[in-house]
């Protein structure tokens, strides 16, 4: 068997993350398995990068020092904690120190000009996978097993220049990664690769966006022809909904891709939709597990649809942090392009619409918008779109989330929304906003942010959640 095993930041937390981690690749090894590993940065390192790198932008040398100070604490503790043998401790202390110099020129530079670019944005959130991957690298070779680190560019993951959410070039990618770190595999040396991280052709660094090292992972399955790639994370796998809203919420054994994508859409954690993408293409399965407990069978996720014995809804979640927006004028009615015209506008903004939906009268259309971006998104409706025939109010709402029932099993099944709606009518509940797409994967919901949580509880309820798949 070939497998890709993904480590998250939250299973790489400290030098047991990461001596659990090589332990956990060691035992697959032993069973005579081929595994090419892909490391995360550690945790929170990204977030501190981007936090300087936002200090350095504004000329403050101090934190920068200081930051470099903290991230070269850390990494060496961990690395001294994990890798007993001073041979690899020493070659690995001395290679990161040159990352962590070269981090400190760039964080410099950056201040110096008083500019941070999505393109030098990119190389230095680069910095946290390049300075994980060389440990886990030397903890693998600590166990006696052979391994060598790669960059995702130097293991042949190429990608556009749209730098902070870079998209891989796939019949390139496949062919390098399959030159580059194939033969490897063949003969039982383990590539460790950083994840999130890739270049362009010109060489640049780039990021592969939020959930870049899945991304990573998938991609490296697709061009490594792997039987299964599996994402170890701290989590027993995808749940049936956020178990901070509902205790009794489960683990689910077993996903498609498509129901994985509306979950991950709608702000499933530990997963994005994106990252599927290779995978799905290649029919490879994607496992999630949990690397604090590795004999837990985690969540499968595969191109098979599969039912739920005893209801029709498989998941809930919960997306909060939005806000609504209603553009409405008895001049949209029958008018050819209106909706075109409210998109386009956004979309010059650089506003992303989450879900949409329009009367059949045509008379309003209504839009969930990121909560951070409203004022953008309304100031360029009404700047673009009022004063005319066409548009005669733009109406907004803050304090809404968005609730999102996924499962295979509500396609062709009659009742399903008079079912899930009654319950929440049963609650004194007020829907503000509904969409369907016509895949029937998903039925989409606004309600007041103060009955988010109650409304997921009551749907859990409603369709039997919280039971063991028969």
């Amino acid at each position: 068997m070939r497998y890709i095993f993904k480590f998250g930041g939250s299973s790489l937390l400290d030098a047991d993350g990461v001596k659990r981690a090589a332990e956990v690749v060691r035992n697959y090894v032993g069973k005579g398995c081929e595994v090419a590993v892909v490391s995360s940065a550690l945790s929170e390192v990204t977030n501190q990068l981007l936090e300087v790198a936002e200090s350095a932008e504004s000329g403050a040398l101090e934190p920068v020092k200081r930051m470099v100070q903290e991230l070269a604490e850390r990494h060496l503790t961990v690395i001294n904690q994990s890798v007993k043998d001073e041979g690899l401790r020493r070659d690995v202390t001395e290679t990161l120190k040159a990352i962590l110099e070269e981090l400190e020129r760039v964080l410099t530079g950056i201040s110096y000009l008083g500019e941070l670019t999505r393109k030098s944005g990119d190389y230095v959130l680069s910095f946290g996978e390049r300075l994980s991957t060389p440990i886990l690298c030397a903890a693998l070779a600590d166990l006696g097993l052979m391994a060598r680190a790669f960059t995702g560019g130097e293991a042949g993951v190429v990608t556009d220049t749209n730098f902070g959410e870079a998209r891989p070039l796939m019949e390139l990618t496949k062919h390098q990664v399959e030159l580059r770190i194939g033969g490897l595999l063949t003969d039982g040396i383990i590539p460790v690769v950083a994840g999130f991280i890739a270049t362009s052709q010109d060489g640049s660094v780039t990021t592969l966006g939020r959930g870049g090292s899945d991304y990573t992972a998938t991609i490296l399955g697709a061009a490594l022809k792997a039987d299964e790639v599996w994402l170890w994370s701290d989590v027993d796998g995808l749940m049936t909904t956020d178990p901070k809203v509902e205790p009794g919420a489960r683990t689910i054994p077993e996903i498609s891709f498509e129901e994985a994508v509306e979950m991950a859409i709608f702000g499933a954690k530990r997963m994005h939709p994106r990252a599927l993408e290779p995978a799905m293409a290649e029919g490879i399965p994607v496992r999630i597990r949990n690397a604090f407990k590795p004999e837990a069978p985690g969540t499968l996720i595969t191109s098979a649809k599969r039912v739920r014995a005893e209801g029709v809804v498989k998941a809930l979640t919960l997306f909060r942090n939005v806000a609504l927006v209603t553009v409405s004028g008895f001049g949209m009615v029958g008018t050819p392009g209106t909706a075109a015209k409210v998109f386009d506008v956004l979309g010059k903004s650089n506003v992303n619409i989450l879900m949409i939906s329009q009367s059949s009268s045509e008379a309003n259309i209504s839009l969930i918008v990121p909560r951070e971006l409203l004022g953008r998104a309304v100031n360029a409706l009404e700047t673009a779109l009022l004063g005319g025939n066409l548009i005669r109010g733009i109406e907004m709402e803050e304090d809404v989330c968005v609730i999102a029932a996924v499962g295979a099993g509500m396609r062709g099944t009659p009742g399903v929304a008079a079912k899930l709606f009654n319950a929440i009518a049963q609650k004194g509940i007020n829907v503000r906003m509904i969409a369907q797409g016509s895949s029937e994967l998903n039925i989409s919901f606004a309600v007041k942010e103060a009955d988010g949580e109650e409304a997921v509880r009551a749907l859990h309820q409603e369709f039997k959640l919280a039971l063991p798949e028969m």
